[in-house]
């Protein structure tokens, strides 16, 4: 009876494990698309320098700040898109105090939309005051909905591959059974932005080139199985 109970019980989990196999023939393919958008969010980084205007004078941060908070008020963007990045040695207090002649430098960063207003931006203050200027990092506001489309586009790639092959056998393709998506995330890289004072020089030599700002390409793969009927 009890041998009988046992092969029983194998014979259950047999017929489990042929229930749970997938014997459905099927075609597995990978689908691509890819995409290039133009940043629409640019944060550029700004830093400003104390320098001695002459022997006694110094060019202090606060008159160098008001120029620069005046052309970005003027060029129409919103307060809460110009903020302070680093303070750095703007508030060494024991620095300053034990040497006057001591330059201060102080950080900025700037959300644009483009770069069109820049240069005008940068004109506006004292060039003697600006240390650099660089992109920091750029990015578009709808990104997620972009890559959303991506997605559905790779997908369809795969399904347009697999019906190729399957029909071109004499059979059909089925329903989708599995879909993988391998993201391939862009990661913006810092960029240099030459002064409006530099790019002048440049213009005066003849070897003034446009801004090469690259746009964010996206590609997606996706791996998709399909049953074949």
């Amino acid at each position: 009876m009890k041998k009988l109970v046992l092969t029983f019980v194998a014979l259950v989990f047999v017929a489990q494990a042929f229930a749970q196999a997938d014997l459905r023939k099927k075609i597995e393919v990978n689908g691509s698309a890819e995409m290039e958008i133009t940043p629409d969010e640019i944060y550029v980084g700004i830093s400003l320098k104390e320098y001695m205007k002459d022997a006694k004078r110094k060019v202090s941060i606060s008159t160098l700040e008001k120029q620069l908070q005046a052309a970005v008020l003027k060029a129409g963007i919103p307060s809460e898109d110009f903020m302070i990045n680093n303070m750095s040695s703007y508030t060494n207090y024991w620095e300053k105090k034990k040497d006057p002649a001591f330059l201060a430098s102080k950080q900025y960063r700037l959300k644009v939309k483009d770069l069109s207003n820049l240069d005008a931006i940068i004109a506006a203050v004292d060039a003697q005051g600006i240390a650099y200027t660089n992109i920091e990092s750029y990015s578009h506001s709808k990104i997620e909905a972009y890559k959303n489309e991506l997605k559905v586009k790779a997908l369809k790639n795969a399904k347009e591959k697999a019906t190729a092959l399957v029909e071109s056998i004499g059979e059909k393709l089925g329903g989708v059974l599995l879909i993988q998506d391998h993201n391939s995330d862009f990661t913006p890289q810092p960029m240099l932005y030459k002064t409006m004072a530099v790019r002048a020089e440049m213009a005066d030599a003849g070897a003034m080139p446009d801004i090469d700002f690259k746009k964010i390409k996206l590609n997606y793969t996706i791996n998709a199985a399909f049953e074949i009927k």
